[in-house]
């Protein structure tokens, strides 16, 4: 039953691709909603067969996959860029937090262990998240998980009861709330491309899609 199983998990796989190039077929402008899991699925198919199934000359195929993969690149430089932030960000609020308590202690004697700490509290719900596993060991497995995420995973985050979130990634409902509004606007970007490059589509000789050549040259333009 080995063997079996390869062959299912390779039709899988082969399923999978087949059905992300689909979506490029109807609308190129599908790549910035992707997630990075399928970009990177579409960058290891060969040439030859991306060419086969999208009908185009394996020289715009290589252009598309090379699109491709300096979309994935952004989003990891837009990743190492955020985490630094984030890293400078929690050093600025720890010293604050010490120089806050150096303070109390000196002004107020004894009163040392009277500071609340919000960010272990408990969510206090016994509210369930309609949120997959996968998508959830994204979410707390992933730095800055919002730019692995595809656009129907980023509006589930979105739309995601608060209290509920934070019980499942054992967070508290403040941290729960950063997620979502980084997801929230992680979603309002990629939406503001698509509706950039639709508006160039529209302008382009009135042609119901934008031509291969020119939606990747404008693409790698942004």
């Amino acid at each position: 039953t080995t063997w079996l199983s390869d062959v299912d998990e390779v039709d899988g796989a082969a399923e999978k691709w087949k059905q992300l190039a689909r979506q490029l077929k109807d609308d190129l402008s599908n790549i910035i909603l992707m997630s990075e899991e399928d970009l990177q699925v579409l960058i290891d198919v060969p040439h030859s067969d991306l060419a086969e199934e999208l009908a185009q000359s394996q020289t715009k195929i290589q252009a598309l996959q090379n699109t491709l993969q300096q979309v994935l690149d952004r989003r990891e430089e837009e990743r190492q860029s955020k985490q630094l932030l984030e890293l400078y960000l929690e050093a600025l609020k720890n010293e604050g937090s010490i120089l806050s308590k150096v303070a109390e202690s000196e002004t107020v004697p004894g009163k040392e262990m009277d500071v609340v700490d919000t960010g272990t509290s408990s969510t206090g719900t016994s509210a369930k998240t309609a949120l997959s596993d996968h998508l959830l060991a994204v979410l707390k497995g992933k730095p800055v998980p919002e730019l692995c995420l595809d656009s129907q995973d980023l509006e589930l985050v979105v739309k995601e009861d608060t209290q509920a979130l934070a019980a499942a990634l054992s967070w508290d409902k403040q941290k729960a709330e950063a997620l979502q509004q980084a997801c929230d606007q992680e979603l309002s970007k990629r939406l503001q491309q698509v509706q950039t490059l639709h508006s160039l589509r529209s302008t382009s000789k009135g042609k119901k899609t934008l031509p291969w050549g020119d939606w990747l040259s404008s693409k790698r333009k942004k």
